[in-house]
């Protein structure tokens, strides 16, 4: 029992840590980009390279893999998505699909369609804790996206950057007549989620390998994360992505892998039916 807790609480923390560059592109910018999945692909890519191909030292697959999610979301953002950035019809969905289609077709031709194995940095042998057996690649992955939402939670609550991309992400408008540079700092949000996406591939490439199509299920589950905890809340990604895992590892342990999606969202249908903003998202009341 409390196994297969462990692995629902690893396998929702990739969900945690994918889900919460969404929600800081989404809190600054006010948009989905369907490519943040993409870039946390990048970074199981850029760690296989660097610790099975070249034999780095591990802690340049970090570095590197922050580079090239940095990179990656610095171009996507100034192609495509600030050229249509506030002309409504939210035509950024349509753009950034594009990017995601766009870097699977890259990473399967640079590195094929077979799963590469990513080597964790640690040991990997399982040990007891909490009464039951965890790998130290799942403890890893849980306590980076514990770490990184309480990161992101200061940030935004106790800094004038993350205020200042609250505000814009509320009346675009208006942020910029109290002198807030939203393009700025829509830049910076998209750059810096990339670069913290594709940080972690060391630690999420062993848990689900390095596989060009990555992406393409990490944002479905990013997404019901972040419906069931909540768009724009930091804290809601949290408990969204790990109840997420936890319920499909329980669901896979007594119903079988095919039923365990269908359980997850009956879930999410039950949870948005009471609260539809999600768990923990504040309602948003404007004065006037």
């Amino acid at each position: 029992m409390v196994t297969t807790l462990w692995s629902g609480l690893a396998t929702g923390a990739v969900y945690v840590l994918t889900a919460l560059g969404y929600n800081l592109v989404f809190v600054t910018a006010g948009v989905f980009n369907f490519a943040q999945a993409q870039l946390v692909m990048v970074g199981t890519f850029v760690a296989y390279a660097t610790t099975s191909q070249l034999h780095w030292p591990i802690g340049l697959a970090f570095v590197l893999g922050a580079a090239a999610g940095l990179c990656v979301g610095a171009v996507e953002e100034r192609l495509a998505m600030r050229p249509i950035a506030g002309r409504g019809a939210h035509g950024e969905l349509v753009t950034t699909i594009g990017v995601a289609i766009a870097l699977d077709g890259l990473a399967e031709l640079v590195w094929g369609s077979q799963p590469l194995s990513v080597p964790f940095l640690g040991p990997s042998s399982s040990f007891a804790l909490l009464g039951g057996r965890v790998l130290p690649d799942q403890v890893a992955l849980v306590a980076a996206a514990a770490l990184l939402t309480a990161v992101l939670l200061c940030w935004s609550r106790y800094t004038l950057t993350g205020i200042a991309c609250l505000a814009a992400s509320e009346d675009r408008q208006a942020a910029m007549l109290r002198g807030v540079n939203v393009r700025r700092f829509t830049f910076l949000a998209v750059a810096v989620a990339g670069g913290l996406g594709a940080l972690f591939g060391p630690l999420i490439g062993p848990d689900t390998f390095a596989v060009y199509n990555l992406g393409d299920s990490l944002v479905a589950f990013a997404f019901v994360a972040l419906a069931i905890g909540g768009f724009g809340s930091y804290g809601g990604a949290l408990v969204g992505g790990l109840g997420a895992g936890v319920i499909q590892a329980f669901s896979e342990y007594y119903l079988g892998a095919n039923e365990s999606d269908l359980i997850l969202l009956a879930v999410l249908l039950l949870v948005l039916s009471v609260r539809p903003a999600g768990l923990l998202a504040r309602p948003s009341v404007r004065s006037v």
